[in-house]
């Protein structure tokens, strides 16, 4: 068990938005959050509107929405007024190529600017916005294009011709390709060129008239098995992103804020887009991929306070080593914050050594929109807690019965962790499988399909995936909790840890482990392994077999991939990879 961090105000650069947790807790409640957002001139909501029409029409137009760092080097900046006439251009766009509001624009591309007017200019015009990540190979694109019945796509020319080009006969619903850096030559049959468009384009438009529930983002999350999901969430969500993202962010005026989640994903779209927009803050784009010097030189010379990222990148950074980041200025900081899987204690607790301020972990899914438990800037922080529910949210952990659903009130009990249904970004559906979005509902209660407990302070703790919690000798045992005893040796950059059936204990545990830079796998290690997971967790829980990987497989936004370990590993069938990110195997 590690340390409790305590916060002391003498090291506020800025009092935190969120001071005392339990009164903004009792007097929270969403109506007053909708309240607070501007609204359209007639009546509504559009997500749009007020991430960045409203700042113009307020008089902050000149303020810097993104910064822009492309792989040559160049900085570019783009203002609020600028965001608004390009995001109007590509409504008036879309207006010109027939898409109807509440018809599907998908996009492929990196962490480019017109990626940013694309998404915005879709919701403008009333029309549904769907990130795809640029690395999806084209089955992956197509089934997506095809569940989401996409009927534009904007892209590059080289995504195109590698990637769309190859399925572009399998989607006859697809009516048009717009290519972000197209010119005339490239145009032929569906295929645009945006630029030429972009410039024909009149400068103004209105937000669609658009309701808190009209359908406004979609986005796909891999099943254990089968086909990806669809998940669509609505124009209210923006009153979630944006109270979530002052509360558990700690979004402040005129910050420097770094999300370097892909706008593919539904972190990188909101809070890589939507939310630092509507906080008005300015966000770095950075074009390039995980570089530890580089990440350190962009927070250095941009002055970056707020920096959101991923455990992954984390656990990078950690076996990189607190040297490099000692080489550069990062006093500018002053929250961090991790999101897509469970942060291990031990990285809270080298943030802390390394930056003088830790890892903030915080927990949601695609289908809550938005960030509904976090650990916030002014509590204490235990490391490996997810943190406590945000204003406005319910949480508990429940147990399903064959008369429903029952609350344990007790502390310290695992079980499924359960949000009463209600909050603005909550998934309205899955596309297409509407018994399957019923089945996350039981008496009021969303079922997240995580098991968690809650400590005695309100705490909440992940325990693992309902389907990864191995049973063994009796024993219900969480992934995580192995995972992170594991990381504790100093010869493990990373660990995954699946059951295997056996006639005896049920289950045994096994695990897989990625090794630090100057560790090399051998039998007296997998022995002293073992031995330290024994002394960590008790002979019960600890791993019965390690095998040393060069990697471990990930979906491309940086989780590992256990139930596939477990797939390979019994040779069971490997149901969708579509957001694998290697297939290693060795």
């Amino acid at each position: 068990m590690f340390d409790i961090i305590r916060k002391s105000p003498a090291n506020w650069q800025v009092p935190p938005n969120l001071l005392d947790y339990d009164a903004l807790c009792r007097s929270f409640d969403w109506a007053s959050a909708r309240r607070a957002m501007a609204g359209l001139p007639g009546g509504g909501l559009n997500i749009a509107h007020e991430a960045v029409s409203r700042h113009v029409v307020e008089g902050r137009g000149g303020r810097i929405a993104l910064r822009h760092l492309g792989r040559d080097g160049a900085v570019s900046e783009v203002s609020f007024a600028m965001l608004d006439e390009a995001a109007s251009r590509f409504a008036n766009v879309l207006e010109s190529l027939g898409v109807a509001r509440g018809e599907a624009v998908f996009s492929l591309s990196g962490r480019l600017p017109a990626f940013y007017s694309a998404a915005v200019g879709t919701l403008k015009r009333g029309a549904v916005f769907c990130p795809l990540f640029s690395a999806f190979g084209p089955e992956p694109i197509r089934a997506r294009l095809e569940i989401g019945r996409g009927v534009c796509l904007v892209t590059t020319r080289m995504l195109f011709q590698c990637k769309v080009a190859p399925i572009l006969d399998a989607l006859p619903g697809l009516r048009v390709v717009l290519l972000i850096d197209g010119e005339a030559g490239d145009e032929r049959g569906q295929v645009r060129a945006l630029p030429r468009l972009m410039d024909a384009a009149a400068a103004r438009y209105s937000a669609a008239a658009t309701s808190p529930e009209d359908h406004a983002l979609m986005h796909f999350t891999s099943g254990t098995t089968g086909k990806p999901k669809g998940a669509v969430l609505v124009h209210d969500a923006v009153v979630a992103q944006s109270a979530t993202a002052r509360y558990a962010l700690d979004l402040h005026e005129g910050d420097i804020f770094w999300c370097t989640a892909d706008p593919g994903w539904v972190t990188g779209m909101s809070y890589g887009v939507i939310a630092p927009l509507v906080c008005g803050v300015t966000s770095i784009v950075d074009e390039m991929e995980f570089d530890a010097e580089r990440w350190y030189a962009i927070i250095e010379n941009h002055k970056v306070a707020v920096w959101y990222t991923a455990p992954t990148a984390i656990r990078m950074l950690m076996k990189v080593g607190a040297e490099v980041a000692g080489k550069h200025d990062l006093r500018s900081l002053r929250f961090l914050a991790s999101v897509g899987e469970p942060l291990n204690p031990e990285a809270v607790v080298w943030s802390q050594r390394t930056f003088g301020r830790p890892f903030h972990d915080n927990w949601w899914q695609t289908e809550t929109g938005g960030i509904m438990i976090a650990n916030f800037a002014a509590l204490p922080v235990k490391p490996g807690s997810m943190g406590r529910p945000l204003p406005g949210i319910e949480a508990a952990i429940v147990e399903r019965t064959p008369r429903g659903i029952r609350v344990v009130e007790q502390p310290d009990v695992d079980g499924e962790l359960a949000l009463k249904a209600g909050w603005p970004s909550m998934f309205r559906g899955y596309l297409g499988e509407d018994e399957r979005y019923r089945k996350c509902f039981a008496d009021g209660w969303y079922l997240t399909g995580d098991l968690a407990r809650r400590d005695r302070d309100g705490y909440y703790w992940f325990v693992g995936r309902s389907d990864d919690v191995i049973k063994t000798a009796g024993h219900l045992v969480g992934p995580f909790e192995v995972e992170s005893a594991l990381m504790e040796h100093p010869a493990v950059a990373e660990a995954a840890v699946i059951g295997k059936p056996d006639e005896v204990a049920g289950n045994t545990i096994k695990a897989f482990v990625a090794l630090k830079a100057g560790h090399e796998a051998s039998p007296a290690l997998e022995r002293d392994l073992m031995a330290h997971a024994r002394r960590r967790l008790g002979p019960a829980v600890a791993p019965r077999e390690i095998a040393f990987r060069d990697n471990l497989p990930k979906t491309r936004s940086g989780k590992i991939m256990r139930r596939l370990l477990r797939a390979r590993e019994l040779g069971l069938p490997e149901g969708d990879i579509s957001t694998l990110e290697s297939d290693e195997k060795k």
